[in-house]
C-alpha cells in the first residue's frame, strides 16, 4: 500500500521520489504498527512518540504513512502531490500537513531535529515527571538516507547526542547505498556503523530492511538501551519491488514511468488501481482507535497528577501551549522601565545577559546554550545550570563548536513544545547556521539566536570576524526579525518581543560599550514599534539620521553638534526593521515624514537595504567591503565611522537640499 501510494503520486505529479519511500517501506510499516505511539485524531497530543523523515525528498512515505493511519489527509490529497496549496507539498511542510512534526528537505537538519527533540523529551521529564507519574515519556524516531550522513551537520548534532547519551532517540538508517548521481562507493566511503560507536552511539548493524521480523527485532533491541541513543543500518534496496529500477540512481528522483509502474504492480501482487486501496488494508492499517486508547490512558494518568500537583500539571499544560506566565508582560515592562533609570555605559552583550538576569526566573521554560561562546556571548545567567548526561535538572547546554547543530536542535526543541531555546554565537558565524535559521522562518517557529560581536567594533580579530553583510543577510530572510539594540532597554525590549513572538529572533548584540540613552515614558514603549524618535531638537525638522545599535549614540552625537550650529536634526533608532514596517502608514509618516529629503542611514555594515528609507536623495553611512585587524576605535577611525563623520554627512545633505534662492 506505502509503495503503490508512493509511486502513483509521483506519477500523478509528473515530480517527486519514489525511490526512498519504496525501498524504507517495510521498515516504516514495523515502526508504526508495532513500535510508533500516536493518536491521528489528536496529532498535538503533548506525549505522543515523534516521527521524523529527515530524507524529506521521499515525502511521499510519510505522507503513505499519514493518509493510511487516519490523518486528516485523504486520498485527494495524495491525488493533490506536489500541486499548489496542496496538504502535501513536494517536502513535508510544518503546519501544512497534519501530523508533520517539522519542515524536513534540507539533508541531515531532520535527524538534529530529532536530537532536539529528544534532548526536550529528557529535560520536560526531569522537570515534570514525578515518582508514579511519568507525564513526560516518548521515544523520538527519525528516519535518514545517506545524503543525512554526507551532511557535515549529521556529525555535530550526533556527536553531541552521543555525549549527553539520549537513551529515547532512535535513527533508523536507510543504506542503500544510492543518491542522486548513483552509487555512493566512489564518494561515500565510511564506515558509519563505526562512525556512530565512536559517538558513542548503540549501533545495530546490517539489517535486512525487507525483513519485517529483523526489522521488529532490531525496533526492539533499540528500546531496551536506555543510556544511548540508538542508529538501526537497515540494508535496503531503492524503489524495491520496480523490475527495471530497483536498485539504480534513475529512480530516486523522478516517476517510475506507466510502463514500470505496471510491473511493478505484477511484482508486488498488486492487483488494485491507482489510489484505491481494499477495505482490509484500510483497516489494518487504522490507528486511530489504538490511537485514542493510548492518549485515553495518559490522560487519566495525568488527571490524577494534576489532582496531587495541581501546580505543576497548570505549569505544564501553560508551557506546552507555548503561552507565557500570566504577569509576565507586566513584570517585563517592570524590568525595562528600572534598566531605563539606570543609567549605564556597557556592551549590549552585557546588557543581553543583565536583560536574562530579569527574564530568566521569570520563565522556567528558558532553555539557553551557545556555541563553545558562552562567557564571549554572555548567554549564562546567575540561574543557569547546564545539563549533563547523568543530569537533566538544568537550564543549559554546551553545544561546542556546533552552529549548524546548535540552530537545527534548538528547531527540534521548539517543535517539541515546552521550551523556548535560545543560543548564541558571533553573528560572523551565522553563516554557518544559516539554513537551520531559515528553517526556523520558514516553519515561524519560536527560537532565540544571540548573536554578538556584530560590528567591526569587535577588533583585532579581524576581518574573518568582524560582520559586514550578516545583519543585511539576515534581513532579508523572511519572517526573521533582527534586532540591533542601542543600549540595555533597547536590548530589554528586544528579548522581551523575541520570547512573545511565535517566530523566530536574532538578537545582535556588541563587543564594545555603548552609551545608555535617555528616553522619556513614551519613547521606551515606542521601542517595541521596531523604529522611533529618540532624539528631538525641534518640532521643525530639517534632516533625519536612522541608526541601529552602537551606531546611535553616533547619531545622537552629531545631531547634538549640529543643533548647537542651528540645524534641527532628528535622530531616529530603528532596532528592526521588520517591526518597524509591521507599523501602520500613519506611525511610519510621523517617524519619517516624507516631506523631509535630508536623510542619513549609519550602520557598521552593508549599506544597500537602508536606500528604501533614505531614498536616492540620501545617503548612507556603512561599510561596504571587509574590516581590519586593530582595536575597534582604531577600526571605526579608519572607516570614517565617528560623529564627526556623521555630522559632516547630514551638512552635505542640508546644503544639497537647501531651496534655491
Amino acid at each position: 500500500a506505502v509503495r503503490v501510494l508512493s509511486m502513483d503520486a509521483v506519477q500523478m505529479a509528473h515530480s517527486g521520489h519514489p525511490g526512498a519511500p519504496m525501498g524504507m517501506a517495510d521498515i516504516a510499516e514495523v515502526l508504526w504498527n508495532d513500535f510508533l505511539i500516536h493518536n491521528p485524531s489528536d496529532p498535538d497530543w503533548p506525549n505522543r512518540d515523534r516521527f521524523v523523515l529527515s530524507n524529506g525528498h521521499g515525502s511521499m512515505l510519510l505522507y503513505a504513512l499519514l493518509h493510511l493511519s487516519g490523518y486528516e489527509l485523504s486520498i485527494e490529497d495524495i491525488k493533490a502531490f506536489r500541486s499548489l496549496h496542496s496538504k502535501t507539498p513536494g517536502h513535508p511542510e510544518y503546519k501544512v500537513t497534519p501530523g508533520v512534526e517539522t519542515t524536513t528537505g534540507p539533508l541531515g537538519q531532520g535527524l538534529a531535529n530529532a536530537v532536539g527533540m529528544a534532548m526536550a523529551e529528557n529535560l520536560l521529564s526531569s522537570r515534570f515527571n514525578r515518582d508514579g507519574f511519568s507525564v513526560v515519556d516518548h521515544y523520538t524516531y527519525v528516519f535518514v538516507g545517506d545524503g543525512c550522513m554526507m551532511e557535515g551537520i549529521s556529525h555535530e548534532a550526533c556527536s553531541l547526542a552521543g555525549t549527553l547519551g539520549l537513551g529515547k532517540l532512535i535513527a533508523v538508517y536507510d543504506d542503500n547505498k544510492i543518491s542522486i548521481d548513483g552509487k555512493t562507493a566512489s564518494w561515500f566511503g565510511d564506515h558509519t556503523a563505526k562512525r556512530f560507536e565512536a559517538y558513542g552511539w548503540h549501533v545495530i548493524s546490517e539489517v535486512d530492511g525487507h525483513d519485517s521480523g529483523a526489522v521488529l527485532q532490531a525496533l526492539d533491541q533499540a528500546r531496551k538501551v536506555k543510556d544511548r541513543p540508538s542508529l538501526i543500518c537497515c540494508q535496503t534496496q531503492i524503489a524495491f519491488g520496480s523490475p527495471s529500477l530497483a536498485g539504480s540512481h534513475k529512480a530516486h528522483g523522478a516517476p517510475l514511468g506507466e510502463e514500470e509502474i505496471q510491473a511493478v504492480r505484477k511484482e508486488l501482487g498488486w492487483e488494485h488501481p491507482p489510489f484505491v486501496l481494499p477495505q482490509d488494508v484500510v483497516q489494518g492499517w487504522d490507528a486511530r482507535d489504538k490511537g485514542a486508547k493510548a492518549q485515553a490512558k495518559w490522560e487519566a494518568i495525568f488527571q490524577k497528577y494534576a489532582v496531587a500537583y495541581p501546580d505543576l500539571a497548570a505549569e505544564f499544560r501553560r508551557c506546552m501551549a507555548g503561552e507565557l506566565p500570566e504577569e509576565f508582560s507586566e513584570l517585563a515592562w517592570k524590568a525595562v522601565q528600572e534598566l531605563q533609570s539606570k543609567a549605564q555605559v556597557m556592551a549590549t552583550r552585557k546588557a543581553s545577559k543583565a536583560v536574562l538576569e530579569e527574564l530568566g526566573p521569570m520563565l522556567p521554560e528558558l532553555f539557553g546554550g551557545s556555541a563553545d561562546l558562552s562567557g564571549s556571548n554572555q548567554t549564562m545567567w546567575s540561574g543557569s545550570r547546564p545539563v549533563e548526561k547523568d543530569d537533566w535538572q538544568g537550564n543549559y547546554v554546551h553545544y561546542g563548536v556546533r552552529e549548524f547543530g546548535m540552530a537545527a536542535i534548538m528547531n527540534g526543541m521548539a517543535l517539541h513544545g515546552g521550551l523556548i531555546p535560545y543560543g548564541g554565537t558571533f553573528l560572523v558565524f551565522s553563516d554557518y547556521a544559516r539554513n537551520a535559521m531559515r528553517l526556523s522562518s520558514l516553519m515561524s517557529i519560536r527560537v532565540v539566536y544571540v548573536l554578538t560581536h556584530d560590528s567591526i567594533g569587535l577588533g583585532e580579530d579581524g576581518p574573518t570576524h568582524q560582520p559586514i553583510e550578516h545583519t543585511a543577510s539576515l534581513r532579508l530572510m523572511p519572517n526573521m526579525h533582527v534586532w540591533r539594540p542601542c543600549d540595555t532597554v533597547e536590548s530589554a525590549v528586544a528579548w522581551t518581543e523575541a520570547v512573545n513572538r511565535q517566530g523566530p529572533s536574532s538578537l545582535l548584540f556588541s563587543r564594545q560599550s555603548t552609551q545608555h540613552q535617555e528616553r522619556s515614558p513614551e519613547m521606551v514603549q515606542s521601542i517595541a514599534k521596531g523604529g522611533y524618535i529618540l532624539y528631538e531638537p525641534s518640532s521643525d525638522v530639517q534632516a533625519l539620521i536612522i541608526a541601529t545599535g552602537s551606531e546611535v549614540e553616533l547619531a545622537v552625537q552629531a545631531a547634538k553638534g549640529l543643533k548647537a550650529q542651528g540645524h534641527a536634526v532628528r535622530v531616529v533608532s530603528m532596532p528592526c526593521q521588520e517591526v518597524f514596517e509591521a507599523q501602520s502608514l500613519e506611525y511610519k509618516e510621523d517617524v519619517l515624514p516624507s516631506g523631509v529629503e535630508a536623510r542619513l542611514a549609519v550602520e557598521a555594515g552593508s549599506s544597500d537595504l537602508w536606500y528604501k528609507y533614505v531614498g536616492r536623495q540620501g545617503r548612507v553611512l556603512g561599510i561596504d567591503r571587509f574590516g581590519e585587524s586593530a582595536p575597534g576605535p582604531d577600526v571605526y577611525a579608519y572607516f570614517d565611522l565617528t560623529a564627526d563623520r556623521v555630522e559632516a554627512e547630514v551638512k552635505l545633505l542640508l546644503e544639497k537640499n537647501k531651496p534655491a534662492p
